[in-house]
């Protein structure tokens, strides 16, 4: 599911290649780690590496990432 999105890219082609692997990523690993992983491979920047926030909530695990045109992009798992 989707929580919020907005974003604005000077490269469509590196853009779809940044989002299609970060977000395959998520339908195979529940936990962000892939996701986090598969988005520092396509060219995003490390904005938080995936661990519990527990500052949000006690069961919030989430990993931040940059993406290939310094939007902020976040995997959120709160089970």
């Amino acid at each position: 599911m989707y929580d919020h999105i907005g974003l604005r890219v000077k490269d469509i082609e590196v853009s779809k290649r940044f989002y299609r692997a970060t977000l395959e990523a998520l339908g195979l690993v529940q936990d962000g780690a892939g996701f986090h992983a598969a988005g520092l491979k396509a060219g995003g920047k490390d904005n938080g590496k995936p661990g519990l926030r527990p500052d949000y909530s006690p069961c919030y695990f989430a990993a931040f990432l940059v993406d290939p045109d310094g939007n902020n992009v976040e995997a959120v798992c709160q089970e």
